[in-house]
């Protein structure tokens, strides 16, 4: 398992299996940045949440990005704008499957 992982720090494998067992998530936040014609879309590192810990504030941040600098780009700058915030208020990009199975997440 990754050490660099957001939200798990101080945690043990077996805590850490545990909280996964009882339904904790590993998930990543997308947020998209425009320049002039061009506008890029990229995912932030990896946060794991706990189960019943709320996951939509978290993103805030990475959504607030994309309003700032990704929606003047011309034509997916609207466009992935609001699919990223779309997809960080309902909690982010689960990635749990990917970290468990040892491959990195794609940038989606």
């Amino acid at each position: 398992m990754a050490n660099g992982i957001h939200g798990r720090e101080g945690m043990t494998d077996d805590q850490l299996q545990f909280e996964l067992q009882n339904g904790g998530r590993f998930v990543v936040f997308q947020y998209c940045i425009s320049v002039v014609f061009m506008t890029f879309k990229r995912s932030s590192d990896v946060y794991f949440f706990r189960a019943g810990e709320a996951r939509a504030a978290k993103g805030l941040p990475f959504s607030l990005i994309s309003l700032l600098v990704g929606w003047w780009g011309i034509p997916w700058g609207p466009i992935w704008t609001i699919s990223t915030i779309f997809r960080n208020s309902a909690g982010g990009l689960d990635v749990t499957n990917e970290i468990l199975a040892g491959s990195a997440p794609a940038d989606a």
